[in-house]
């Protein structure tokens, strides 16, 4: 049901893009439909994690629970399709994004590679300006009251913030100019994950719910726990998965030199000097698989894998303390296989 509101909500505003986009030229409309194809799939846990959490606290207001929710999930994909930008990737869930689908475009016309490219990413940014704007717009007109719509802008703004400086952080610790702390690389993915895939979602529920302030306060600091240990499973998935599976890059974060805690870590142990060449370049499979070595044999991927699973039981006590049902973490904290056959909670 929660799935059935929220992707109905976001069809009706895709739809109405598309009505206009279409009215527009027909590159733009195809701006567009590479945007819709940009929102298919994916886990949908955002919107879901606002309507239940509405629910949970006795909300009458589903209907633009659903709205809310849908803008969620337009905010998250305006954040991959620029954070594929940023990474200079051009394939996401096994396909071409939109910076690939529009370099690939530019190619059959019979442009140069190099411009090809810049035509891509120029897409890319056009459609990730579209979608914030369509969920900043969809939050507007949810039908929610005023005040309750001027406070969930006030949390889609703060995550925008927030988000914007984790993604800066990101980058500036892959210059590699000084090596990041754990408490620098963990607030890194506390801004960039936590605000806006598991705060916003959780507390825009608790305020269409009518919820007291303290209540609100305190599901932030459940996002922020349950964001943590998303990224940081996402972090091994990055390294340790399987893409087939996964949909991403195995090699990127070792690539582009990610401060990641599971490297942050790894630097501090012994075998860094052999895991820093494998850091920084482009790796072969076989290569891939003696830097997972290495990151095993030294404890980084358990100091990783537990450090998960305390923000997960951190997350859980607060959830129980407000009476919350647990099951919007175990709803989310679904186990993901990694290439070597194990799993880890995503």
């Amino acid at each position: 049901m929660i799935g059935t509101a929220t992707d109905a909500a976001l069809a009706r505003v895709m739809d109405g893009g598309r009505r206009r986009a279409a009215a527009i030229d027909a590159h733009h409309a195809l701006l567009w439909e590479a945007l819709c194809a940009a929102t298919e799939g994916g886990k949908r846990f955002r919107p879901a994690l606002v309507v239940a959490t509405h629910d949970a606290l006795g909300g009458g207001a589903s209907d633009a629970a659903a709205e809310v929710g849908a803008a969620v999930e337009l905010l998250h994909t305006a954040f991959v399709i620029h954070d594929d930008v940023i990474d200079d990737d051009h394939v996401r869930r096994g396909r071409p994004n939109v910076s690939g689908t529009f370099r690939a475009l530019a190619g059959i016309d019979g442009a140069d590679p190099e411009v090809a490219a810049g035509y891509g990413l120029t897409a890319a940014i056009l459609a990730g300006d579209l979608a914030l704007a369509a969920a900043v717009r969809t939050v507007a007109l949810s039908g929610a009251p005023a005040p309750v719509v001027e406070r969930l802008l006030d949390l889609f703004d703060t995550a925008l913030h927030r988000t914007s400086s984790g993604e800066l952080a990101d980058v500036r610790h892959s210059l590699d100019l000084a090596p990041a702390t754990l408490a620098q690389s963990l607030e890194m993915e506390a801004q960039k994950t936590s605000a806006y895939s598991f705060a916003l979602p959780l507390q825009a529920g608790a305020v269409l719910a009518g919820a007291d302030a303290g209540t609100t306060s305190r599901l932030g600091d459940v996002g922020r726990a349950m964001g943590i240990a998303f990224q940081l499973a996402d972090d091994l998935i990055g390294v340790f998965g399987d893409p087939a599976r996964s949909g991403k890059s195995a090699t990127c974060d070792l690539r582009t030199r990610k401060q990641t805690p599971l490297l942050v870590h790894a630097r501090t142990t012994s075998a860094w000097p052999q895991i820093s060449g494998y850091v920084g370049r482009e790796l072969s499979d076989a290569e891939l698989d003696e830097a997972r070595s290495l990151l095993v044999a030294s404890g980084s991927r358990r100091f990783v894998e537990d450090l998960a699973q305390q923000h997960l039981a951190q997350a859980r006590t607060v959830l129980d303390g407000l009476g919350v049902p647990v099951d919007l973490i175990d709803g989310v904290a679904r186990p993901a296989v990694l290439a070597d056959g194990s799993e880890v909670a995503a």
